[in-house]
């Protein structure tokens, strides 16, 4: 597989996005907990930015569809860069919300960015192509919690501008060095969730993929709270913690899952890490020593480096070239609507029980769960 200067580019792009958000979201439940909110109402906050992404997902792909990448990619940083800029001066729980509403709104930025990604690779390599998306993840997770956690002390608005200073460098590096890729459409425009969701073809990815990202949220949208109460880590600690899994999302990613997609096949593959991400949720549960934590998460990030970009890209070699914005919007708000749901369960789960057993042997259910759905 041959690696363009446009995916390059791109890559770039999205890391620089990925060093923003992971600047300030993995420690947005403590600062909210500072303010007094409960583990549910926290979950409501990090469930109102995925609200408007289920949204605006679908839209924003149609959109790019019809009008190009590049325009609806800048348009959706511009909607980030705002967002960062309104939870930098965030003092109270609306402006908290009202800053998720806004980039929930139009940042639509990594559903572009996949849609770009299928445009300028070949269909048999879209699997291993939409690694790069996880490798930007991974790089940007490697220095954006740590350095989070250590400008935190500054106070929380600190990391939020770095967060939009970062999202403006995008925005430049997109207008600057991307060409569009997609020929303007005259054709009305038309959303084909129903479609995808009537094609046997389709279908049962969406669903799957649908599933996973509530199981890994129910997890994911928890664990700053999780680190702090059950191993009495510290925000540089938790920091540091990401950072480690932002390591093993490039080793995966970016190295590993060309290789690992041509040994075992993408089938295997996704049954493969979703078993390994279920047993590392279910050891978590129980554990309360540091080292093995470690090695629980690592555990979760190779499961899911070795899952996400596999069904994304089982999703994107069912339609045609001319759907990549359409059918990628569709499966990003089906990420969006379990970016609501996974917290909410989570959220709830520890109110109606203060352990952490509960939400993470549920997660594993459901991991395993999905592995029934006829594929």
């Amino acid at each position: 597989m041959d690696f363009k200067k446009e995916q390059f580019t791109i890559f770039i792009i999205l890391v620089t996005e990925v060093l923003g958000f992971s600047l300030i979201l993995p420690f947005l439940p403590l600062y909210a907990k500072g303010m007094g909110m409960t583990p549910f109402q926290i979950g409501l906050i990090l469930a109102s930015y995925s609200l408007f992404q289920f949204i605006s997902a679908p839209i924003m792909g149609n959109l790019s569809d019809k009008y190009g990448r590049k325009p609806l990619l800048i348009i959706s940083q511009v909607s980030t860069f705002i967002g960062f800029m309104v939870l930098g001066f965030a003092t109270t729980p609306f402006l908290i919300f009202l800053s998720r509403v806004i980039d929930g709104l139009f940042g639509s930025n990594f559903t572009i960015a996949n849609a770009y990604l299928s445009d300028i690779s070949k269909k048999k390599d879209r699997s291993k192509i939409f690694g790069i998306t996880g490798a930007a993840f991974g790089f940007g997770f490697l220095f954006g919690p740590a350095t989070g956690g250590l400008l935190m002390r500054y106070g929380f608005y600190v990391p939020c501008f770095m967060a939009a200073a970062l999202s403006l460098i995008s925005i430049l590096l997109t207008h600057f060095l991307l060409k569009e890729t997609v020929k303007k459409n005259k054709e009305i425009l038309r959303f084909k969730a129903k479609k995808y969701f009537q094609d046997k073809k389709v279908a049962p990815h969406l669903y799957q993929f649908f599933f996973f990202i509530v199981s890994h949220m129910m997890f994911t949208s928890t664990f700053a709270l999780y680190a702090s109460s059950q191993l009495s880590l510290t925000e540089v600690e938790i920091g540091l913690s990401l950072a480690w899994l932002g390591f093993n999302n490039i080793i995966m990613r970016g190295i590993l899952l060309s290789r690992l997609i041509d040994f075992f096949g993408e089938k295997k593959l996704i049954r493969y890490g979703m078993i390994i991400m279920a047993a590392s949720l279910i050891a978590s549960a129980f554990i309360t020593d540091k080292v093995f934590f470690l090695l629980g998460i690592t555990f979760f990030a190779i499961g899911n480096s070795a899952t996400r970009p596999v069904l994304i890209g089982m999703i994107s070699k069912k339609v045609s070239s001319k759907e990549q914005g359409a059918v990628l919007g569709v499966s990003n708000s089906l990420a969006s609507l379990a970016q609501m749901i996974g917290p909410l369960i989570g959220g709830y789960l520890l109110t109606i029980l203060p352990s952490y057993t509960l939400p993470l042997a549920s997660a594993a259910a459901l991991m395993i769960g999905i592995l029934f759905l006829k594929r």
